[in-house]
């Protein structure tokens, strides 16, 4: 039966080896793209000082803040902002950078001084609290278990 079976897979082998493969064509050659061209350098600017600050002092949403910063024209930046907290408090960051140290701050928590001229009100729930019932009271239960009798 063996000898049979490769007899078979021979002469399907060698029907096969008459007829040469199809040559494949693609449907659709990539176009060919040149290299990117070189953009002109970006001019460097040398960097200018510059000084500023702002303030805000908003009674309808109590928003509080303020910030100033200032800059030597040689990569040298020192500020400081800050803000109130909910709870009053204010919240102070004084800060340094440059090139040598990178960025570094300082932060401060200064208790009390402002306080919000309003006062949460009161929780009231918007339904009656629900009635308390008794718990329920159940009988315990009487069980008994069947009688045993062997079944032979």
């Amino acid at each position: 039966m063996a000898a049979k079976l490769i007899i078979f897979a021979a002469c399907v082998a060698s029907a096969l080896a008459q007829y040469p493969a199809p040559a494949y064509k693609p449907a659709y050659s990539a176009p060919a793209y040149s290299a990117p061209k070189a953009y002109a350098p970006e001019p460097a600017y040398a960097p200018a000082p510059y000084n500023f600050e702002y303030s805000v002092n908003d009674p309808h949403t109590y928003d509080v803040k303020s910030q100033s910063e200032y800059a030597d024209g040689n990569g040298y930046v020192k500020g400081s902002y800050s803000l109130l907290e909910a709870d009053g408090s204010t919240r102070v960051v004084e800060y340094t950078a440059d090139d040598y140290n990178g960025f570094n701050a300082e932060v401060k928590k200064i208790d009390g001084g402002y306080k919000a001229p309003y006062s949460a009100p009161a929780y009231k729930p918007a339904y009656p609290a629900p009635a308390a019932y008794p718990a329920p009271a159940y009988p315990a239960p009487a069980y008994k278990p069947a009688p045993y009798k062997p079944a032979y």
